[in-house]
Order: structure tokens, then C-alpha cells, then sequence
């Protein structure tokens, strides 16, 4: 038996692939890998495809220094605009009009190290207007909270909260100085014993090598993520990434496979720079991939879910929440 079938069989199993064994799948022929990667996600997710947006909650002006940050105040990035936490009614606005097109689940997602004390209680009266007008399931990363900033997050009616490793513990001293590894690890893990449901991944092309991308995966699974975004670095001028070849579609392809045999129940989430794939993601979602972010990024256009409703639905998935 290859390594493709025996860790195959592994993941639809156990689950628990080792970092040696998935080094020797990152080296395996890709369309076997693909193949067998959406076999694993048949079995152990079914059709289900979830489509989650995000909004800009609060935008620029940034005193953290991630190189790949349009926001960072930092550099000299043209980040479109600055502006505070936005108004209940306009996040209120962005919920419903996700909600008409289809979408489950709406993430507010904030510039800054962390939500100041009268910020959280201003978004949680908009989560509790979102949840009691809309319905729609909420996200909130609003970066490194304490436990009980996220009880009262989880009390307003927010089921998850997102905050990405980025990369592994070993790289991400590279890309970002102002915050350690260690605090993304202490505010999931705040967050996950405040009864939320976390969502962690990372940004791929920075300049880290595969095993730094296995390990990311390795310690969200560790810390029980079942939501892994998938960023592909967009090189925006004006940061200190600019200059880095964004990542081709076939190493794209590959990263998502190994995800899917590293974390086999986990919805793993084509995120920002999907558009910068030839495809848009096609493939990706034919190799493991089950859930996308949609609509527009942070500060670059993304794929409209109209688009990405039309595109779900030929390949015979079905959009609902997945990972609960």
C-alpha cells in the first residue's frame, strides 16, 4: 500500500497523521493527493459547504505590525480608509443584506490589537441586534480578548470567534513582532472555555516553508479548530511583503489536501487571495476544500456569493453551517 492509501486510511480512522507523515504526503503526486483528500472529505463531512462573509468592522490605524497588513500603521500602505467601530445600524445593514443572499454566518472583524473594553460592549449590543432582527449566525475577531470579554460576547449571541495563527510558532517572530504566537494560543483557548467555537488558520506565501503550513495546521488542531481559513498572500505595496510571488495554483492545491488528511471533520476555508488563483478555488474545492470565505476581504475585492453560490451548487455541495 502507498502513502496516499495508508494515510488515507489513517485520517478516515484515527485522524491523528503525524508531522513526519504529512511531510511525506506533501511530496506525494498531486492528483492522487487531490483525489484522495476529497474522498476523505466525502466520508467525513458530506456535501455540507460553509459560506461565511466578513465586514470591516473597524479599519485601519493599526499598532500591530503583521508585514502582510494593509491596516498596520507601520507602513505606507494605502489602506483605503480609516474609521472606528462601526454603528449598530450599519452592521445591522451588512447582516441583512448577507442574510437575503443566502449567506449563514457574518463575521465582524476589527483593526487594532484588541477591542477596548467600551468597544466589546458596543458590539455586543450590534450582535444582539443582528441575532434578534436577522437571525443570522455571528463571528467576531476582535483580537486578543480575555475570557470574560468573550462570556459576554457568547451572551450577546456570537457562536465563534476567529483569530489566525498566521503561521507556525517557529516563522511567525518573521512576520510580526508587536504580538507573540503565544497570545493567539491563549486567546483561543480563552475563547474556546468561554463556550465559543473557534476558527484559526493562517496566510500561506509569506516565505514559510511547508513545514511551517503542516505545523500551523498541527497546533490549530491540537487546540480542537474546526474552522481553518486559507489565506493566499495578496502582496499589497506598501508592506514589507510586497514584493513576494504570490503562490501557484498547484502549491495552493497541495496545502489544502494535506490540510484535509491533517484535520479530516474540519471545514477547511478558501479565505483571502482565493482570487488570485486561476480558478478561483475550483480545484481546491475538488481537493478537500468545503467552506469559503465570500464577497469582499478586508481591503481587496474578493468573489461575490453570488458567484460562489453558483459555483457550490455545480459541484454538489450544499450550503449550510458547518462545525458548530
Amino acid at each position: 500500500m502507498g502513502i496516499i492509501q495508508e494515510m488515507k486510511e489513517k485520517a478516515l480512522t484515527t485522524g491523528d497523521i503525524s508531522r513526519e507523515e504529512a511531510l511525506l504526503l506533501a511530496q506525494a503526486p498531486l492528483e492522487e493527493l487531490a483525489e484522495a483528500a476529497e474522498e476523505i472529505r466525502r466520508k467525513k463531512c458530506g456535501q455540507g459547504f460553509d459560506l461565511c462573509t466578513i465586514v470591516n468592522g473597524k479599519c485601519g490605524r493599526c499598532s500591530e505590525d503583521c508585514k502582510y497588513c494593509a491596516q498596520s500603521a507601520h507602513y505606507q500602505a494605502k489602506c483605503t480608509e480609516a474609521y472606528g467601530l462601526l454603528p449598530k445600524e450599519e452592521l445591522l445593514r451588512g447582516a441583512r443584506q448577507n442574510a437575503e443572499k443566502g449567506v449563514l454566518r457574518y463575521s465582524i472583524v476589527t483593526s487594532g490589537r484588541k477591542l477596548s473594553v467600551r468597544e466589546v460592549e458596543q458590539a455586543c449590543d450590534s450582535i444582539r441586534a443582528i441575532r434578534a432582527e436577522v437571525g443570522i449566525q455571528v463571528c467576531v475577531s476582535f483580537g486578543l480578548l480575555e475570557e470574560w470579554q468573550f462570556r459576554k460576547i457568547r451572551e450577546a449571541g456570537a457562536s465563534r470567534v476567529h483569530c489566525n495563527l498566521e503561521s507556525s510558532a517557529r516563522f511567525f517572530p518573521e512576520i510580526c513582532t508587536t504580538h507573540t504566537y503565544k497570545d493567539k494560543v491563549d486567546t483561543l483557548k480563552a475563547a474556546k472555555r468561554a463556550g465559543l467555537s473557534v476558527c484559526s488558520g493562517g496566510i500561506l506565501g509569506m516565505g514559510e516553508t511547508m513545514e511551517d503550513r503542516i505545523d500551523m495546521v498541527l497546533t490549530a488542531r491540537g487546540l480542537g479548530v474546526k474552522s481553518v481559513p486559507v489565506n493566499l498572500l495578496n502582496p499589497i505595496p506598501g508592506t514589507p511583503l510586497e514584493r513576494r510571488e504570490p503562490l501557484t495554483d498547484e502549491e495552493a492545491r497541495r496545502c489544502v489536501a494535506v490540510f484535509r488528511f491533517l484535520i479530516p471533520d474540519a471545514s477547511i476555508r478558501l479565505a483571502g487571495g482565493r482570487g488570485l488563483l486561476g480558478d478561483k478555488g475550483e480545484l481546491c474545492f475538488k481537493s478537500g476544500a468545503n467552506a469559503a470565505i465570500s464577497g469582499d476581504m478586508l481591503t481587496t475585492a474578493g468573489i461575490t456569493v453570488e458567484t460562489d453560490r453558483k459555483l457550490v451548487r455545480n459541484l454538489g455541495f450544499e450550503v449550510r453551517l458547518c462545525n458548530e
